[in-house]
């Protein structure tokens, strides 16, 4: 694969340090976005002559052009956008306040669609380009306890295919990438956790709460062979619109789609009826 410049959201941490770090290894330049001081420094110390930080915090959308600007500016025209910066909500919908359902698409919907904005000209224009969007198998299959994070990125999804289409003419591709089960801290200190009230729930979402938090950082999925798996992706000719990452996300996605084609199937002549 030709070297490329990459555009990295949320990459202090998890997949975005991962990927980062495999794309450097491998040669690539890597523009990174962090919020802090530290991890600026941290991020550029990774290599002193590919490894560009900017400070930029995805829900303050009138600052994301000018970044964008400054770091093709400065490091060059972006061949790869990653839209990584996200984080998780976990709670029941009844005890979970609209306010956390604003603040986790503030940041996983339309920061990633901000950021997005701004390189699709810029991507049009020169007539290539990838847009990678990390989703999660959370926006294909459901459970108790996630309805804002899974509706996030449900609407990732729809979002990423969309533009892939619109953008394909003109030689810029758009993939969804969606994860399953990795060891990475979206479970444990970047999980934001609405608190319990509610006893007629605690039999079912108790232990998926507790679970959940045992199995934090012992997840199946290694963040370094997703990022390995990131980088092959972006050097293939015609990348797929979806990509599953882990075995885990490929049975439970399978499992999805079969019962929904047998729903379908066993509605269809209610479903039909509505016809002329």
């Amino acid at each position: 694969m030709n070297h490329k410049t990459f555009f990295i959201t949320g990459a202090s941490s998890g997949f975005g340090l991962a990927l980062a770090r495999e794309a450097l290894s491998a040669g690539h330049r890597v523009i990174g976005t962090v919020r802090t001081d530290e991890a600026r420094r941290a991020f550029e110390a990774l290599n002193g002559e590919r490894a560009h930080a900017f400070m930029l915090d995805v829900t303050d959308i009138d600052a994301i052009p000018g970044v964008v600007a400054d770091a093709e500016s400065r490091a060059g025209p972006v061949d790869v956008l990653v839209n990584n910066a996200g984080y998780g909500h976990e709670g029941i919908f009844e005890e979970s306040p609209l306010d956390d359902m604003r603040r986790q698409f503030e940041v996983n919907v339309f920061g990633a669609v901000a950021v997005a904005h701004a390189f699709v000209p810029r991507f049009r224009g020169r007539q290539r380009g990838h847009i990678v969007n990390i989703t999660s198998m959370g926006g294909f299959i459901t459970m108790p306890g996630i309805a804002y994070y899974c509706g996030s990125k449900f609407a990732l999804e729809g979002i990423s295919e969309v533009l892939g289409k619109e953008l394909r003419p003109f030689g810029v591709y758009v993939t969804a990438v969606a994860p399953g089960s990795f060891r990475t801290d979206w479970a444990g200190r970047s999980m934001q956790r609405s608190p319990r009230r509610i006893a007629d729930y605690d039999g079912m979402f108790d232990p998926i709460r507790q679970a959940r938090r045992e199995k934090s950082g012992k997840q199946p999925g290694d963040p370094e062979k997703a990022a390995k798996a990131i980088l092959t992706l972006v050097g293939q000719p015609d990348p797929p619109a979806h990509l599953l990452l882990g075995s885990d996300a490929l049975s439970l996605v399978r499992g999805k789609l079969a019962a929904l084609a047998s729903e379908i199937d066993a509605w269809e002549t209610l479903t039909r009826s509505t016809d002329g």
